[in-house]
């Protein structure tokens, strides 16, 4: 959490790190820079994230970020939650989990709709974008500029 929330608070974003507090009692994942909220367990954590956060980004990472990822996206199915899931694909990293959810929903294991879900990019930026239009729809003042 340190190395995303540094960079992300200097950019003069606000930060949220809501870690369980056995995981922050050993330090597994760095000082939070900026406020951090201790929870119990990482199903508060869940619950937590979703109320305060408008966008779900998952970054390549570990077994507990696909839980969670995969976690919110099944809530999202059901219309249990209703914010943006974005994957933020560096390197590919999520090329093969892209790729198993597009055959998922070939092989009519998933619905077409459950795959839709996840927006994925290579860059922030482009992650960003693709969120904004998809939920948000495109900004009319910009549009105006170009």
């Amino acid at each position: 959490m340190g190395c995303v929330s540094t960079p992300t608070y200097v950019g003069g974003s606000q930060v949220l790190g809501i870690i369980p507090t056995a995981i922050a009692e050993e330090n597994f994942v760095g000082k939070t820079v900026g406020e951090e909220l201790k929870v119990l367990i990482m199903q508060d954590r869940i619950w937590k994230m979703l109320d305060n956060f408008d966008t779900f980004i998952a970054l390549p990472d570990g077994i507990g970020t696909l839980e969670e990822t995969f976690q919110i996206a099944c809530w999202a199915q059901l219309n249990i939650y209703h914010k943006p899931i974005g994957l933020l694909n560096i390197d590919g990293l999520f090329n093969k989990l892209l790729s198993f959810l597009v055959q998922a929903g070939e092989e009519n294991v998933i619905p077409d709709s459950a795959r839709q879900i996840f927006i994925s990019a290579s860059t922030i930026e482009e992650l960003i974008d693709k969120l904004e239009k998809k939920f948000y729809g495109a900004d009319p003042v910009a549009a105006q500029i170009n």
